[in-house]
């Protein structure tokens, strides 16, 4: 059947092209593999080809690039340099189905008073049967948003279902990052019970997933309980009672019949909740495309090497991209999966290693960190 009357093929981002987004002044035809392990020191600039995503699919989600820009501090802030030295930026994405391969490129363009328009969109469709690239679909400009989703609706024109295929694999692009455990954190809160389709980016509705769990998958939840156990040997299970419609995250220890909240448990431990229970979702609760910025952040090192296997385990069902700097995580994966980002005077260098460049290294059982670590932090471009 055609990637293009299948609606449930799922596609995969392939490869991407990026000039003047934040530190990422040019990446040129970046091959992005299924499990995408992006590593780099402290402001190589690895989590903005995460941000990039993430910009993406705030586009297409409700069309609302101009939040985006808004909570991301305004739109020059989001050009390499800012407006005087970047005024235009520009994606080109390609996603791979079974039967071709579907194209979107854009360009945004700094308005006043401080944020992005588009002044250019366009989507093709290349069938790998056929010999040779359609046109491209060029969409109506200059506008504020998005484009591509209207024509994604439009059912009627052939076309278009080429829109649909990008447009959903983009809009089901999750990026999440368990950063804030203080006492404003949303994870402190009670959450409707209801609120319990997809785990937010911050892990705050953590209680909400964990009751459905429980009650629709128990299997899965307890899965999740047991590999918390292995880190937190204190950990006996959650208590998520649900009061009036609301349920707040608790959780009872070892021989103990007092229950813990937020406001007791260690910032490590509730990551460890937050990163646990995401890469153990179902298939039904995850998003086509997982990001996941920093997975390692205050995790023991046992922890990391279990969410390394747990990672891998997901990209068997999703594809998935993770930013890091943990030697340990780095260890977990294969060279295949690992992009090494360097950064230079502010500019960004986004690089596959190639195993036939580390073959010799790797032949004397050297691990990928090391090789990592032995190249320069900051230095010339080659």
């Amino acid at each position: 059947m055609s990637a293009n009357t299948n609606k449930t093929l799922q596609g995969t981002l392939s490869e991407v092209s990026i000039t003047g987004f934040r530190s990422l002044e040019s990446v040129n035809n970046l091959k992005l593999p299924r499990l995408a392990v992006l590593i780099g020191a402290n402001g190589a600039g690895k989590s903005n080809l995460i941000r990039f995503f993430e910009m993406l699919s705030w586009c297409l989600r409700g069309r609302n690039l101009q939040e985006f820009v808004i909570n991301h501090g305004g739109g020059d802030d989001q050009l390499h340099f800012g407006a005087k030295t970047t005024p235009h930026m520009s994606g080109h994405l390609k996603i791979d189905t079974s039967a071709g391969i579907n194209e979107y490129r854009f360009k945004l363009a700094h308005v006043a008073p401080d944020t992005l328009a588009f002044i250019e969109e366009a989507f093709r469709y290349s069938a790998h049967s056929i010999d040779g690239e359609n046109q491209w679909h060029q969409l109506p400009m200059p506008a504020k948003e998005s484009a591509l989703a209207d024509h994604a609706a439009d059912t009627a024109e052939r076309s278009h279902r080429t829109a649909q295929i990008i447009g959903r694999l983009l809009k089901s692009c999750s990026t999440y990052q368990f950063h804030d455990t203080s006492m404003k954190a949303s994870i402190n809160m009670r959450w409707d019970i209801d609120e319990a389709n997809r785990l937010r980016s911050d892990g705050g509705n953590l209680a909400a997933i964990l009751l459905r769990l429980q009650q629709e998958w128990p299997k899965r939840y307890r899965m999740i309980t047991r590999q918390i156990a292995r880190v937190l040997p204190t950990f006996h299970d959650f208590e998520l009672e649900s009061v009036a419609g609301k349920v707040q995250l608790r959780w009872r220890a070892q021989g103990q019949e007092k229950t813990f909240g937020p406001h007791l448990t260690s910032d490590g431990s509730l990551r460890l909740f937050c990163l646990f229970t995401l890469l153990n979702l179902p298939p039904e609760l995850l998003p086509d495309i997982v990001m996941i910025d920093e997975p390692e952040l205050g995790l023991h090192p046992h922890a990391i090497a279990l969410t390394g296997n747990m990672i891998k385990s997901m990209a068997a069902q999703r594809q998935v991209m993770i930013a890091t700097q943990s030697p340990l995580l780095v260890d977990v994966f294969d060279l295949d999966n690992i992009i090494v980002a360097r950064a230079h005077e502010g500019k960004t260098r986004l690089e596959p290693m190639e195993k036939s460049q580390y073959k010799d290294w790797l032949d004397t059982d050297f691990r990928i960190s090391e090789l990592w670590l032995k190249e320069p932090v900051d230095g010339p471009y080659e």
